[in-house]
């Protein structure tokens, strides 16, 4: 009996601190290269060029959603309304399941993942999981927005 009591205490203990380990990774910004010079690919601006995104002349922001997440559309509605407010940052949405070959170019892993680019196409910084209104300006501080 004590052992039972012991397994499932240490199963508790065990899923509490993933929750709390997941939780904290939450809208976390990155950068993308530690010593700040983000990894240049060829044409990087293409790439979004030919998917419809208009980079900003600050940052723009590419979020990687689903239909289906709540997280995606209070991210999408936090990035429009600091979108609104300024004119030299955009942000566009791209579906995962209609751009599995951008997926899967740049490891996105889960939804909702921001992107933020620099005005060249390059990733500077990247977020997963619900974004809030200051993290979403920690990540234009990474770009000098």
């Amino acid at each position: 009996m004590l052992v039972r009591v012991l397994l499932v205490a240490a199963v508790v203990v065990v899923a509490l601190a993933l929750g709390l380990w997941w939780r904290s990774r939450q809208g976390v910004v990155r950068v993308a290269a530690p010593d700040g010079a983000a990894p240049v690919a060829s044409e990087p601006d293409d790439v979004w060029r030919e998917r419809g995104v208009e980079l900003a002349r600050s940052a723009t922001f590419v979020q990687f959603s689903t239909d289906h997440c709540s997280p995606c559309r209070a991210t999408s509605r936090v990035l429009g309304e600091l979108v609104a407010r300024r004119d030299d940052v955009s942000h566009s949405e791209m579906d995962i399941d209609r751009n599995l070959d951008l997926v899967r170019r740049f490891s996105v892993l889960r939804a909702p993942t921001v992107l933020v680019l620099d005005r060249d196409g390059r990733e500077v910084a990247r977020m997963t999981g619900a974004v809030g209104r200051a993290q979403a300006e920690q990540a234009l501080a990474v770009v000098g927005a």
